[in-house]
């Protein structure tokens, strides 16, 4: 019997190939919040959830970054697209519930997009936690459920749809899960409403 990672790995290798174009509607948006996010990482850059690589072309010289991804779908389109040319940018397929690096390795973290849909999202935190350096950052563009009784409840009602078709949640309490993490300094700004989120952490370990 597949596990949860494993289900949530074969829906993402399954849209892979028209993942680009179901983001469009959406990025005219995103690319702004994309600049904006990446103005923050430094030095040693973890990005968790590649995907296709869409932050990429917006990491500036000067950072090193390792991209990791546990779809191999998403991670070769990533590496077709930039592998020859953003030779600072590394691509290793890995799952970020499970890394094999050692602690305190990263100087920032970045996610984007990326909680929705980690099988057990705490795990994956925890474990972004002990990858980054103490007072570490860890950047983060993420969609969460509305506080809103009547949205959030439309939330969850919808969520089945997405999580079926290509692993993503829609109704996660992506604050919640950073504080079980054991993360405690967060700052948080609205960008849409109050689902979409960009959030900043300091890993006050």
């Amino acid at each position: 019997m597949k596990t949860k990672t494993e289900k949530i790995q074969k829906r993402y290798n399954r849209i892979s190939i028209i993942f680009d174009l179901m983001e469009k509607p959406m990025q005219k948006f995103s690319e702004k919040w994309r600049e904006e996010i990446i103005a923050e990482v430094y030095g040693k850059v973890l990005e968790v959830g590649v995907g296709t690589g869409r932050n990429i072309p917006y990491y500036p010289e000067g950072v090193n970054v390792v991209a990791i991804d546990f779809s191999e779908g998403m991670l070769n389109k990533a590496k077709a697209k930039f592998e020859n040319t953003f030779k600072n940018v590394t691509f290793i397929k890995m799952d970020v519930q499970q890394m094999d690096f050692a602690d305190n390795t990263f100087d920032s973290v970045l996610t984007s997009c990326v909680f929705c849909s980690v099988p057990i999202p705490v795990q994956g935190l925890k474990e972004i936690r002990r990858v980054t350096k103490p007072n570490g950052k860890i950047v983060m563009l993420e969609h969460v459920r509305s506080s809103k009784r009547g949205l959030g409840l439309t939330m969850d009602v919808l969520n089945p749809l997405p999580l079926y078709l290509y692993g993503a949640n829609i109704n996660r309490d992506t604050l919640g899960n950073l504080k079980k993490a054991g993360f405690n300094h967060i700052d948080v700004t609205d960008l849409w409403m109050d689902i979409f989120k960009k959030i900043i952490v300091i890993n006050d370990k």
